[in-house]
């Protein structure tokens, strides 16, 4: 058996798939923005009990004594990914590996896999050759509008906050509301792609 196969709800053992792994990235934003995931859950023709139970299972092979590292993986229910770039962190050598998401076609999903298969980092980012959003004012920053990268280049200098679980990421950062005025913001996020903010007093 594969230490990637889990058992479904009626208790036979099948792989996950790349419908799967969409679940459960809308199972970890359903937290903030409960009617974008039920509009995107829906889209994919999957019933809310069905998007719980592919988490669960994803859980449990993640947890697994006998599951394969983080890298293989993503490998394994994903298949091969789209692209393999290498890159450099720092003094370090890594490869970037890039999947589609048809859930969000001008997106891909991208894990940093260092040495020895050692994964660095794990989100959404924007799509070769798709165009960013427009982001100069507040009012731009609206959930799935854009990724952790996108918005720390619109916002210099953007202060990373510790994720409140894991998968998640937050930026302190000032930013001009319509007005002009500048505004303390924090953004959140659940893998890469924003979720909200909230919007503080003037900023310096």
């Amino acid at each position: 058996m594969s230490s990637d196969s889990t058992p479904g709800a009626d208790g036979r053992f099948t792989p996950l798939t790349p419908l799967d792994f969409q679940l459960v990235l809308l199972r970890r934003m359903a937290d903030h923005n409960p009617d974008l995931v039920d509009d995107a859950r829906r889209a994919l023709g999957v019933s809310l009990a069905g998007m719980r139970e592919a988490n669960k299972r994803w859980q449990a092979m993640v947890r697994s004594p006998r599951s394969r590292s983080a890298a293989s993986r993503y490998r394994s229910v994903l298949g091969a990914p789209e692209s393999v770039t290498a890159r450099r962190v720092g003094d370090l050598d890594c490869e970037a590996w890039r999947w589609p998401v048809p859930l969000w076609p001008e997106l891909r999903f991208e894990v940093l896999v260092g040495p020895q298969r050692a994964v660095w980092n794990e989100w959404l980012v924007r799509a070769p050759g798709a165009p960013s959003p427009a982001l100069c004012h507040v009012e731009d920053l609206t959930p799935w509008s854009c990724t952790v990268d996108e918005v720390a280049r619109a916002f210099p200098p953007a202060r990373p906050l510790e994720g409140t679980a894991p998968t998640r990421w937050g930026l302190s950062f000032t930013a001009p509301d319509r007005t002009g005025t500048r505004r303390e913001v924090t953004a959140e996020f659940t893998w890469g792609l924003l979720q909200r903010t909230a919007v503080g007093g003037t900023g310096t």
